[in-house]
């Protein structure tokens, strides 16, 4: 008798943890994980453990969507202090880490006056030395450069902290993780694996490749107790085969935020993947089953948690033949080398692309294009918008770009022309600059200054500016994170009042009004283009 092979059910969501918080990229690199430690998770463990119910009541109120509390309706108390102490015990090196660079930060702000840095080394503190380089910039201000390679290969960088956890997804509704530590229960299998294990993507391979339900128990080290939970997320099914684009010319297909996959006979791009799981849902969706087997090239724009979003890349790396990001080895705390994130999660062949550099193939050809704004005014190079040009087509993916300089674009036209489509974010509002950067502050930030810098995209009138110069026959709006399987990253909840839904409103009829056709993307949405 044949043995009986299984397949990963499409409805088995997987968490990737650091510490048992959900991985995000802060999460990877030794200096901003050591900041994320002690100045996010265990000043909310903390909170937590001393008015649990202050939490709770916070989480039911929608206008608190996103904030730094923790959902377990005030209980689990026991778990989140045990989790806490063993954090402060087992990331003791990191916790001083983290206080090195402050005391860093202030020592270079009250000592460093525009003269010779070269005495200061000896006093770098002692968790620090040898892996930074003391620096000016040209107005004589001090900072320092992280020297990121080595810091992997130190005592900070530690894989056994990283681990997945899977369990079955049924709907949309997840609640916000990047302020709620993961905690087990009956219904989850933890893997104690680390992000860039080769066993991650035999995982994954199972969606598609089926195996004996003894080789999975032993690649991936199941225990005896919970045989039940595996067994549970297998299934003997076969799944429906993706079709392939075949046609003439090419296909794009959004699948839902900055995800859009283009796929001609020969070549497969993705963009900014972040993916629905397969399941019963009255909204449309294309989901992971609508991936083909292989992608030729992934492009991620910048470095935020929705556009570079580990549950997704981890689960399709192994579809992927090459990866392109923005170029970045400055060494900054606060914009951290995406390449080697990737590679830290099992990605293979990541290339760099500058602003204005072209990478091509065939008739094929990806144009890295800067960039401004969306980052609340921070130092940032890790982030391109993409010109892709497939034989005469061009398609502008901007992102969550922010006109701040319509000069800008009136110089790109000049270089690449006019284009058929834009792609561009209106999330106009934006987070404050301390939602995500807080904890890599070493000093305090006046609340109307923090304010007053957020991670906005462009609104009607920057945006019609961009239109007015590229005239682009059609104008797409994307990167809203308004699809519902994304709330429990993006924290977004529009009504018709919202501002970017009423931006992108106003954005449409002006575009009419020139002649381009516009839309507002939304679950899913397929276009061939026969030329």
């Amino acid at each position: 008798m044949a043995t009986e092979l299984f397949y990963l059910r499409p409805n088995i969501k997987m968490e990737p943890l650091v510490d048992q918080w959900y991985a995000w990229p802060h999460l990877i690199p030794p200096a901003t994980c050591a900041r994320n430690i002690t100045e996010r998770h265990l000043k909310i463990m903390d909170s937590y453990i001393s008015a649990p119910q202050i939490h709770a009541n916070a989480v039911s109120n929608p206008g608190l969507l996103g904030g730094p509390f923790i959902d377990y309706g005030g209980s689990r108390v026991d778990e989140i202090r045990a989790l806490r102490d063993r954090t402060k015990a087992e990331r003791e090196n990191l916790i001083q880490l983290s206080h090195a660079l402050g005391e860093l930060d202030r020592m270079l702000r009250e000592e460093a006056k525009g003269y010779s840095l070269n005495a200061l080394y000896s006093r770098v503190p002692e968790a620090l030395k040898g892996y930074v380089e003391l620096v000016y910039d040209l107005n004589n201000n001090p900072s320092f450069r992280l020297i990121e390679g080595l810091l992997y290969r130190s005592q900070y960088y530690d894989r056994s902290a990283q681990s997945l956890m899977l369990s079955v997804v049924t709907g949309d509704e997840r609640a916000f993780v990047l302020s709620t530590p993961r905690l087990g229960s009956e219904n989850t299998l933890h893997l104690r694996i680390p992000f860039d294990d080769e066993r991650i993507d035999e995982l994954f391979r199972l969606k598609s490749a089926p195996q004996p339900l003894a080789t999975i128990r032993e690649f991936l080290e199941v225990p005896d107790a919970s045989v039940h939970l595996l067994k549970r997320m297998l299934t003997t099914e076969q799944p429906p085969p993706c079709e392939g684009y075949s046609g003439y010319g090419f296909r794009w297909r959004y699948f839902g935020h900055a995800c859009v996959l283009l796929e001609t006979r020969d070549v497969k791009i993705l963009v900014d993947p972040a993916l629905s799981y397969t399941y019963q849902s009255s909204l449309p969706r294309y989901t992971y089953q609508d991936l083909p087997e292989s992608i030729d090239y992934l492009i991620i724009t910048h470095n935020h948690q929705d556009h570079v979003l580990f549950e997704a890349l981890m689960q399709i790396k192994h579809k992927v033949r090459c990866f392109i990001v923005p170029a970045n080895m400055a060494g900054s705390l606060q914009d951290p080398s995406l390449k080697m994130t990737l590679q830290k999660i099992g990605c293979r062949n990541v290339i760099e692309l500058s602003e204005m550099e072209q990478f091509t193939e065939g008739n094929i050809s990806i144009v890295g294009i800067p960039f401004l704004g969306e980052h609340a005014d921070l130092n940032i190079r890790t982030k391109l918008a993409y010109l892709l040009r497939i034989g005469s087509y061009s398609m502008l993916f901007a992102a969550d770009s922010c006109n701040l300089e319509p000069r800008m674009y009136e110089h790109l036209r000049r270089e690449m022309g006019e284009i058929d489509a834009l792609f561009v974010g209106m999330e106009c509002d934006g987070a404050p600059l301390s939602w995500l950067y807080g904890p890599l502050l070493t000093s305090s930030m006046d609340r109307g200054m923090d304010r007053s810098r957020r991670f906005a995209g462009s609104d009607c009138e920057q945006v019609v500016k961009i239109v007015d110069q590229l005239k682009p026959s059609e104008v797409y709006i994307y990167a809203m994170g308004q699809e519902p399987w994304l709330t429990y990253i993006m924290s977004l909840k529009y009504t018709e009042e919202s501002k970017p839904i009423v931006e992108s409103n106003r954005l449409i009829r002006e575009c009419e009004s020139r002649g381009s056709r516009a839309e507002r993307l939304f679950g899913q949405k397929e276009v061939v283009v026969e030329r």
